[in-house]
């Protein structure tokens, strides 16, 4: 066998463009060589400096919802062009490069699965459809699901991964930090349970509005959480920045999160949650229930009572 041949079989043996790595990855902060499936084994998060590497929806859902549970909804919406925005693309052209690239529709997959048995709402973001943006759509599916949530008594989760509202649609994308807010506000009245979890990054109108109005505020390790970029903050304020003033460890130390997860970690400690908040609403439900009861033995006593 030539060298010719040799060549071409090995190039056999390499993955296309389209398929998950095989062989090796590098981590973005460490810049340590891994082989991809000791990394793909820990849940995308480096075995040396456990820094968490940027992970899709799809395994995000797998990495919550229990196996074989989640139910999509709402795969019908899609973003429509309001205002014929172009740039150095038009808006129509940048949804249609999107699309191919991850097979959806939007930014936002909603739906209904089971996390630790428990039924739940669930919605998570993708980084990867224009940077994970905020537009009409991505609204309408959280309104959509808060309100499946009401009408099932269910928990709402949302996996935060977004660079900010969606530039294209300028107004209609803003409108949507009000919207989606008002709806949790409608949750919240109810008494259900809204869990948010921040993933890297979460910016921008996302931060503004409903990724920080959960019951509790998840915060993965390292994320990087906040309204306008570092280099924007420091021209405008004309000052030096603390290092790392926008990573989910400093937004834990001063309040802004409730607790920082590891990955490997989070479905337990979601799980966790749900069973603490449902187990809330069933034991006050049991508790009116008792006290009917007690009611209706007295009301049947002295009905005897006054019978004898």
């Amino acid at each position: 066998m030539n060298f010719g041949d040799i060549f071409k079989n090995f190039r056999k043996q390499q993955p296309s463009v389209n398929e998950a790595p095989s062989h090796w990855v590098k981590c973005p902060k460490c810049n340590s060589l891994m082989y991809y499936k000791e990394v793909e084994n820990l849940f995308q998060v480096c075995p040396k400096c456990k820094f968490h590497m940027r992970i899709g929806q799809a395994k995000r859902i797998e990495l919550l919802a229990d196996k074989g549970t989640f139910v999509e909804y709402d795969q019908d919406l899609i973003p429509v062009d309001p205002l014929g925005f172009v740039d150095k693309k038009s808006y129509k052209k940048r949804v249609s490069e999107s699309e191919k690239k991850t097979s959806k529709k939007s930014s936002v997959v909603a739906g209904e699965c089971t996390i630790g048995g428990i039924p739940t709402q669930l919605v998570v973001f993708d980084f990867s459809f224009m940077g994970g943006s905020l537009g009409s759509v991505e609204g309408e599916k959280i309104v959509r699901a808060v309100h499946r949530a009401i009408s099932k008594k269910q928990a709402v989760i949302i996996v935060s991964a977004s660079g900010g509202a969606r530039m294209q649609e300028s107004t209609f994308s803003l409108l949507q930090m009000s919207k989606t807010s008002a709806a949790l506000k409608r949750l919240s009245k109810h008494g259900l349970p809204y869990i948010s979890i921040l993933t890297d990054p979460t910016m921008g109108g996302v931060s503004a509005s409903f990724a920080m109005l959960g019951d509790v505020i998840i915060a993965e390790p390292g994320a990087l959480i906040g309204f306008a970029g570092q280099r924007v903050i420091k021209q405008t304020i004309g000052a030096e920045l603390p290092e790392g003033f926008q990573r989910s460890e400093f937004l834990l130390k001063h309040g802004f999160v409730d607790m920082i997860v590891k990955r490997r970690k989070m479905k337990q400690t979601v799980s966790d949650l749900l069973y603490y908040f449902g187990n809330n609403i069933k034991k006050e439900s049991s508790e009116n229930l008792e006290l009917k009861r007690r009611k209706e033995d007295k009301i049947i006593s002295s009905d005897k009572q006054n019978a004898t």
